[in-house]
């Protein structure tokens, strides 16, 4: 039988320590998120990476890596990739005839981020980048801002698709973010709880139709820390309407959840109740996520780590969580399933070259 690891958590530095390792052996571990701090080159890079699978090799090596200022490693040979919204713009430019030439440049210049981004964080060892983003952009958010393709749907669509293509062409796969939409509220769920308090109809012809029309190009979501008022008083994020009821049986998808990162203020009040982060990835894990995130939480001594792994180690004993079997398998379909170019070898490969000179 196999055994489901929904824990996603993070490390504090360059290399594993004693600890990481601990809490990486862990069967309810299942992979770990990448930032800044823990890179200073690709040799470093691609150690870490080496060393993680030595631990468990189908632990899943994970990464916010969308462009523009959403991009954990720039430096040392890493390609500066665009924000997405530059995409959306180059879409817009059809010049005087308004034949589709920007629209059919927007497409390739996106699959060619997709492809450079997939592949370079490949060559160095990661499995999954978080994107991309599928929020609208209103012209109101901050944090999604320029994040965001554009602010039709449709255009966010055909773009996202496109980067897609070039991720599973690198051999990555995908994970949409942040369903059913974080663009329209003005707060950001880092430090907030975001509110939306249009109606559910109005919220699916929208925000969440990417979601719809994507379809099973799409690997993984990403649910907003985000409550829609007249949908359900819970986020997204932990709401079974929004995950079990609309995503996957009104939208069907099949993909894996991912829940937000539980240490977000937005992760953290639950039917107006202050919850730990444990209490949070119960209910992310009960609403339907398959996997939870805890990020940055590893700084110091790391104890609301090793909180939220005794803390669903005692809820799965105690019959307060069920793991299954489909959620662990949804986990593993999203690690690579061939091998990846080594560095050398992608700087001189025809498929990235080209691709680096589609990027706008």
């Amino acid at each position: 039988m196999i055994f489901h690891a929904p824990l996603i958590i993070d490390i504090a530095g360059l290399t594993l320590s004693k600890i990481d390792i601990q809490r990486l052996k862990n069967p309810l571990v299942g992979g770990l998120i990448l930032f800044t701090r823990n890179w200073s080159s690709r040799g470093q890079l691609r150690e870490l990476c080496r060393t993680i699978k030595e631990v468990r090799k189908n632990l899943l090596i994970c990464v916010d890596h969308e462009g523009g200022r959403v991009q954990r490693f720039k430096t040392d040979g890493f390609t500066h990739l665009p924000p997405m919204q530059a995409l959306g713009e180059l879409w817009l430019q059809d010049g005087e005839d308004g034949d589709g030439a920007g629209a059919i440049r927007a497409t390739r210049a996106a699959t060619a981020c997709g492809y450079v981004l997939g592949s370079e964080l490949r060559a160095c060892g990661v499995d999954l980048s978080f994107t991309p983003v599928l929020d609208l952009n209103y012209g109101k958010c901050d944090v999604i801002g320029d994040r965001a393709f554009a602010r039709d749907p449709r255009v966010v669509s055909l773009l996202a698709k496109s980067l897609m293509h070039g991720l599973q062409a690198s051999g990555m796969t995908n994970c949409g973010k942040h369903f059913p939409g974080h663009g329209f509220v003005k707060a950001d769920s880092h430090t907030g709880v975001p509110v939306d308090g249009r109606d559910l109809k109005a919220i699916l012809i929208d925000d969440a139709a990417p979601y719809n029309w994507l379809g099973t190009a799409l690997a993984s979501v990403m649910p907003a820390h985000v409550i829609y008022s007249k949908v359900d008083a819970r986020p997204a994020g932990f709401s079974s309407r929004w995950l079990v009821d609309i995503l996957r049986g009104q939208l069907g998808f099949t993909g894996a959840i991912f829940s937000d990162d539980l240490s977000m203020a937005g992760a953290r009040v639950i039917n107006g109740q202050n919850v730990s982060s444990t209490q949070a990835g119960l209910a992310a894990l009960n609403a339907g996520c398959d996997m939870i995130l805890l990020c940055n939480q590893s700084l110091g001594d790391g104890a609301e780590v090793d909180a939220l792994i005794e803390g669903i180690t005692e809820a799965k004993f105690k019959g307060h969580w069920q793991p299954l079997e489909v959620s662990e398998e949804r986990r593993r379909t999203l690690l690579p399933t061939k091998a990846a170019l080594d560095w050398d070898d992608l700087m001189v490969q025809p498929a990235y070259i080209q691709a680096l000179d589609l990027l706008p």
